[in-house]
């Protein structure tokens, strides 16, 4: 069975994570991906683990609901651990499997790109589960605000970009429904031969092309009633407001990116 995809879902709450502007938190988040790869040592990717454990305590969701939300990503981790354990061919053999050779290099380097990866993949699911796609949206705009001196639609590129991210978990409902009535009617997409699992994958995505586009059709009509005439003139009813706070977690990022250039190997 389909197991519920958590990232780009809404929690309502009051933690600190919460009342953080919505800029912050996604230069917050652009700046996380790229201090990520610091880290190249064993001292320096548990502080990444260390600082997003406390990221979620701050956020007020529980990390287990988060990891279980986490399970469709599980495979794409397991991959890529695999990857560099086979193909890495650095320090000394682990293994010999007779067709192929574990080097002691692989195992260390796929555990840290996995580490990473993982890191990555919570803190942006951080983001969307304490931040509205509203905000997420005006967030964007206001960022890209510079690129209107290029003629760039920035407003129109937001919107795109925040009805991505609120379409990825309807979709997967809609996934986990179709699955379901499959199911029911005697089609079995979990057990067999990996051939037979894939020749019954195509029923499903048929019926799921066809409620995406009927979905997005919807969203343009009522888009396109509410007269919506893309983002000249419009006012906004939320409006961000930069605060201390949010200084201060950018300032907290940037002593965790000094932390690892010292305690790099």
């Amino acid at each position: 069975m389909l197991e519920k995809m958590i990232f780009g879902r809404y929690i309502p709450g009051d933690s600190i994570v919460h009342r953080i502007d919505a800029r912050a938190k996604l230069i917050f988040v652009f700046l996380f991906i790229a201090i990520v790869f610091l880290a190249n040592s064993w001292i320096t990717y548990g502080l990444l683990i260390l600082f997003t454990l406390f990221i979620v305590r701050l956020s007020g969701i529980r990390f287990y609901f988060i990891v279980m939300g986490l399970k469709p990503v599980l495979f794409l981790l397991i991959f890529t651990f695999l990857l560099h354990t086979f193909f890495t061919k650095e320090g000394t053999v682990l293994l010999d499997l007779g067709f192929t050779e574990i080097y002691t290099g692989g195992v260390i380097q796929g555990v840290f790109i996995a580490i990473r990866f993982f890191v990555l993949v919570v803190m942006t699911t951080i983001l969307t589960l304490t931040t509205t796609p509203i905000s997420i949206t005006d967030a964007l705009e206001l960022l890209m605000n510079p690129l209107k001196k290029i003629k760039m639609p920035v407003h129109e590129l937001a919107l795109m970009m925040s009805i991505s991210l609120r379409f990825i978990p309807t979709l997967m409902d809609e996934t986990d429904k179709i699955m379901k009535a499959q199911m029911a009617r005697g089609s079995d997409m979990t057990t067999g031969p990996f051939k037979e699992r894939l020749k019954a994958v195509v029923p499903l995505l048929i019926p799921l092309f066809v409620s995406a586009f009927k979905r997005a059709e919807d969203l343009a009509t009522a888009m396109e009633v509410r007269g919506y005439k893309g983002g000249e003139g419009r006012t906004r009813f939320r409006q961000l407001d930069w605060k201390m706070r949010d200084t201060g977690a950018i300032i907290v990022l940037l002593g965790l990116a000094v932390a690892l250039v010292l305690l790099r190997s």
